[in-house]
């Protein structure tokens, strides 16, 4: 016995000789990225010396950024709170290695000394050396 297609659809037992087709649809443009700079990448901090040896400073001049203790303050020089070595006169910078002398009671000496009591500390220290006054005063008396 044989059917027709219009006898199979009455019947709803009509079999497809293809499979079905299913349309996808995808975005017809990419999302676009954002120029700002993201997180997770800040700017960088820049830290280190900014004035090199032999060179001639001015009252509070940075001399060295840091994030822990790595240059100490020496002659005329400052130490700010978060570690920034600055010139506290006018001068002539000088770098020198030194033996450093770390108070051991201290948490933070301890902290990033721990092991090396007894031994020799050389740190570079930042020393700032005014320039020779021209001596053209005079006391009051004298006059």
């Amino acid at each position: 016995m044989s059917f027709t297609i219009m006898q199979k659809l009455s019947l709803g037992c009509l079999k497809a000789e293809q499979p079905l087709l299913t349309t996808i649809r995808n975005a017809s443009k990419k999302t676009g990225g954002s120029t700002r700079n993201k997180k997770g990448h800040p700017r960088p901090k820049h830290r280190g010396w900014r004035v090199q040896d032999g060179h001639w400073v001015s009252q509070g001049t940075l001399l060295a950024t840091q994030l822990t203790p790595r240059f100490h303050p020496g002659l005329n020089v400052g130490f700010g709170r978060n570690g920034t070595l600055f010139a506290m006169d006018h001068g002539k910078v000088y770098v020198t290695c030194e033996p450093l002398d770390p108070n051991w009671d201290h948490t933070w000496v301890q902290r990033h000394y721990a092991g090396r009591e007894g031994q020799p500390i050389h740190k570079k220290f930042f020393n700032v050396v005014p320039e020779k006054q021209h001596q053209r005063f005079r006391l009051v008396d004298e006059v």
